[in-house]
């Protein structure tokens, strides 16, 4: 794994500057935006096991993604984020399994629902869910 790191890395380039934030990711893309040429926000579904790993209930969750749809509005550059659908599969049996298919669930709705475009990619297909007539990759998905 960290040969295959290793190589996604020496691929991107000099510019390319990687910042690992697990929870303020909000205040990372207003920061990041100022100076950036694009912001990729890489991965939603991990972003929401950070926030029930700190322990955020549903409530708090909310906020942070009011917190997150904000920074993606105000941002002075394009923004893609990239998440996993995780609701296709059978209910999980156990609880925390429950709640975070549910919470990501919660997180991928909130963001499409802002986003002027938002696409499932399935065997490397892409699928366009939510299209807009004009393409504003700020608000993409």
């Amino acid at each position: 794994m960290d040969k295959r790191v290793a190589a996604h890395q020496a691929e991107r380039g000099e510019d390319w500057q990687t910042i690992e934030e697990p929870i303020m990711i909000h205040e990372t893309i207003d920061k990041a935006s100022t100076t950036a040429d694009v912001i990729l926000v890489d991965c939603l579904t991990l972003w929401t096991s950070n926030l029930l790993f700190a322990e955020y209930d549903e409530p708090r969750i909310i906020q942070a993604i009011f917190l997150l749809t904000g920074a993606l509005e105000k941002s002075l550059c394009p923004v893609f984020l990239v998440s996993n659908e995780v609701g296709y599969g059978i209910v999980p049996e156990n609880s925390l399994a429950r709640q975070f298919r549910d919470m990501a669930g919660l997180v991928n709705q909130k963001i499409a629902a802002m986003a002027n475009r938002v696409i499932l990619t399935v065997a490397g297909i892409e699928v366009p869910i939510k299209p807009s007539e004009k393409f504003n990759p700020i608000k993409s998905l």
